[in-house]
């Protein structure tokens, strides 16, 4: 994009949207809210909240003599484990990586589908990493897998912007495909690897990476025609 190159310019971190900034203040404010309690109340959320595949599993719970809960008691963790980071720096990486590509998709979506669509492929992820490891006890939490959905969504606008076209480039665009390529490879080896594991918790795995990223790569075409439906009706009332 040419204002990288422009010196005369702000770059895009110092503009970036509110829809993008804000939801940095809400991950930023769910985790100084986890920290600032006890320990064990700490912990209590995270058993809460985070998303635990064995949860899921009839074998697990009949084992363990527990209680899954009501329906929205099983969904809620579904979304709310991407608002769970296990410490600052984990965070940090999360919301320096959400910045730019946030950033990108929400000017393009605007602020209330850029929400939607950011946990749609959080919810993806999650369902992604429930398939690969049904009955893991290990909680999973971060925003990693809806950021990868975010990602996935800028690469093909970004791609259609450097191809001079209005439309996003599509799924077979040969920079599409590269960059889910390096990506997938990346997250290939930090799963052979164990690349991301923490100490307290297990943060968000490649399985959930790649749904994550996959749904956002499906996702982004539905998005934008609401996104310029939505534009089209604005236009009309002004």
């Amino acid at each position: 994009m040419a204002f990288f190159h422009d010196p005369h310019t702000r770059q895009p971190f110092l503009r970036a949207p509110a829809a993008a900034l804000v939801l940095i203040g809400i991950l930023v404010l769910a985790h100084l809210l986890r920290v600032l309690v006890s320990p064990t109340m700490s912990n209590a959320i995270i058993g809460r909240f985070a998303f635990i595949p064995a949860l899921y599993s009839h074998a697990f719970l009949a084992a363990h003599h527990v209680d899954p809960g009501t329906a929205f008691d099983q969904a809620l963790p579904f979304v709310s484990y991407i608002f769970l980071h296990a410490d600052w720096t984990h965070l940090a990486i999360n919301c320096i990586w959400l910045l730019p590509f946030g950033s990108v998709v929400a000017r393009r979506f605007g602020a209330p589908l850029f929400f939607l669509f950011f946990l749609l492929c959080g919810i993806a992820g999650a369902a992604t990493h429930l398939a690969f490891n049904w009955g893991s006890p290990g909680p999973v939490i971060g925003a990693s897998a809806a950021v990868s959905g975010l990602m996935a969504a800028a690469f093909r606008m970004m791609s259609a912007s450097r191809a001079g076209s209005a439309e996003l480039a599509p799924l077979t665009s040969p920079r599409v495909l590269v960059w889910t390529a390096v990506w997938a490879g990346i997250n290939v080896i930090a799963g052979v690897t164990g690349l991301g594991a923490g100490t307290e918790v297990r943060l968000v795995a490649w399985q959930a990476h790649l749904g994550g990223y996959l749904a956002g790569l499906l996702l982004a075409g539905p998005f934008d025609w609401l996104a310029a439906l939505a534009r089209q009706r604005l236009s009309r009332r002004g």
